[in-house]
């Protein structure tokens, strides 16, 4: 995968990386002031609230979930924006944090801005952390799959066994945080604003509660039956990139094909893992890397142009045997490796159905990233049984609230051939497309901060094309 900065940076919920903060969990409400990662400063308002971790449970534990509350400029302000984040793990008030901060800080301007950090991360984590593990799979298909569904089984029964409600991690459990937060504002409605996953969540709002949401902005779109990507629109996507590639007469020279040359090195390595120097707690550890493990890496590269443009250059290098380039790729393996609870639950429970996991598992056999895309998922199906919320929750419904939807036309993640059946659904919609943006498209390009500033002030806006400047692919 990426170096923990990129991880950051690409706003991936990726296997083994601590996104719950235990210390974090236990801060106090009341005002504070708030610290961007680049120092700039606001006043802000630390708030709880409390909800039972399976509502399902009679007695169920109850957990404390936190938010961060920016208030509005406005002597009017409309309903309150609450911001959704990716991952499923990423943390609301982290994102606060990062190069979101100025969009949060200017839609003040019309509302009170919630970063919410949803059940199982930042100030509301509530699932113990487990000890790095000492030792690690090959990262082979066979290695990983194993690895992963044999300690998921072995967390989840040492979680249960600490009074952890374990099946309360999903999106329906979330979507109804959601309402009782709207209540704990004292708002008669509330507006979403989210990203990836976070639209994941906000359709099972809008499905569960659509009466208390006024409107909503959101990017990167997931569908409810989308926690797995097909990996044919993987392969489309890569594609798209090759045809830009080809639009350089050197580049082309020395790469001909890029998703022949990525094929050839997974199988190469599948075969025959590299034992790799990487950084460890105590000094360099030796990690194998085998094509899954490559490929694991690209499904997080592929996300944004910056390390999109990155790869023509490694799977070069990978396919004349530098396989020392993959080490400062990857975090140290007692950080990459693990599981943390909440995003693992929450995609087991969102799930996939017969059908589609069929289609997907046909694909995969030729597919470029094969089925990595979503790892562990589709690799944990089964692990834990009885947790799926079936098909009922992954079906489309037809939405009528107002939607600025945004998309980045390099988007690796979410392509938009699946962000388009999603798209469908929304019946009073305004698009925003961002030619050559990725993922991380609302602070890709400065004019969708004002369109969602315009947006969320219920001002009117038409369908928007952006324009940003192609990657510069690398091949050193």
């Amino acid at each position: 995968m990426l170096t923990t900065a990129g991880l950051a940076a690409a706003g991936l919920a990726l296997p083994g990386l601590a996104l719950a903060d235990a210390a974090r969990a236990q801060e106090a409400a009341g005002p504070f002031r708030f610290t961007a990662g680049d120092g700039q400063e606001t006043d802000a308002e630390r708030g709880f609230f409390e909800v039972p971790e399976d509502r399902r449970i009679l007695g169920s534990r109850r957990i404390r979930l936190g938010y961060v509350r920016f208030a509005s400029t406005s002597p009017n302000p409309g309903p309150p924006i609450v911001y959704l984040a990716g991952g499923p793990g990423g943390s609301g008030v982290r994102t606060a944090m990062g190069r979101r901060f100025p969009i949060f800080m200017a839609l003040r301007e019309v509302a009170d801005v919630i970063a919410f950090d949803q059940r199982g991360t930042g100030l509301s984590a509530h699932i113990p952390d487990r000890p790095a593990p000492k030792t690690w799979p090959v990262m082979t298909h066979e290695g990983m799959t194993a690895w992963y569904r044999d300690e998921m089984q072995k967390v989840w029964v040492d979680w249960t066994r600490a009074g952890v409600a374990m099946t309360g991690y999903n999106t329906e459990q979330s979507a109804d945080d959601i309402d009782d937060l709207r209540r704990h504002l004292g708002a008669e409605t509330i507006n979403l604003w989210g990203i990836s996953y976070g639209t994941h969540l906000a359709l099972s709002v809008l499905k569960r509660h659509p009466e208390r949401i006024g409107r909503v902005a959101l990017a990167s779109l997931e569908g409810q039956g989308q926690t797995i990507k097909r990996p044919a629109r993987i392969d489309a996507y890569l594609d798209r990139v090759d045809g830009l590639m080809g639009q350089d007469p050197a580049l082309r020279a020395a790469v001909p094909n890029l998703p022949a040359l990525m094929r050839r090195v997974h199988d190469r390595l599948e075969a025959q893992p590299a034992t790799v120097a990487m950084a460890g707690e105590a000094g360099p550890v030796d990690l194998s890397i085998g094509g899954f493990g490559v490929q694991l890496m690209a499904s997080g590269m592929v996300a944004n142009p910056p390390t999109l443009s990155m790869l023509p250059g490694i799977y070069l290098a990978l396919d004349a045997g530098k396989t020392d380039v993959l080490a400062p790729l990857f975090p140290p393996p007692h950080r990459y490796f693990g599981i943390t609870g909440m995003p693992e639950a929450m995609d087991l429970a969102s799930g996939v159905s017969p059908g589609k996991l069929a289609i997907i598992a046909q694909e995969a056999k030729t597919a470029v990233l094969g089925d990595v895309f979503n790892f562990p998922m589709p690799h944990l199906l089964g692990s834990i049984p009885g947790v799926d919320l079936g098909e009922a929750f992954r079906q489309p419904i037809r939405i009528e609230t107002p939607a600025l939807l945004v998309a980045g036309s390099l988007d690796g993640r979410t392509p938009l051939e699946e962000q388009a059946e999603v798209i469908a659904q929304f019946q009073n919609k305004t698009q925003v497309l961002v030619e050559n943006a990725g993922h991380n498209v609302f602070e890709a390009h400065p004019q969708v901060q004002t369109l969602l500033v315009r947006f969320f002030g219920e001002e009117a806006v038409s369908d928007t094309r952006l324009s940003l400047p192609a990657p510069t692919f690398s091949v050193a």
